[in-house]
């Protein structure tokens, strides 16, 4: 979400409001988001070993973007062995054609 976006909403996260930019029809992402952080945050905190709201912010937001970096790599290992197994896939078929091609001219 960017700040010079259309209109403002009321988001609030660890009981602060905050104002927040959002482009039209894009609420639902907004609050969505909003509670997500807002989970986070609350699970830091009652972690009991993290002090502080900006401290419990940027805890939170270290956990968050850790989540997002190991969903993007399962989702490009995920995605390279697709690749691979397609790539067997056109191989055994490929193999195959040409074994047909060598019994059709051997007759």
């Amino acid at each position: 979400m960017t700040q010079d976006s259309g209109h403002k909403v009321s988001i609030k996260i660890m009981d602060k409001e905050y104002l927040i930019g959002c482009p039209d029809g894009a609420e639902a992402e907004l609050f969505a988001s909003a509670d997500y952080l807002d989970k986070k945050m609350r699970e830091v905190r009652d972690s009991g070993k993290v002090l502080g709201l900006e401290r419990v912010a940027v805890m939170a937001a270290l956990n968050i973007s850790h989540e997002l970096i190991k969903s993007k790599e399962q989702q490009r290992e995920k995605v390279e062995e697709r690749i691979q197994r397609l790539g067997e896939k056109i191989d055994h078929s490929m193999a195959r054609m040409s074994a047909s091609e060598n019994i059709d001219s051997n007759d």
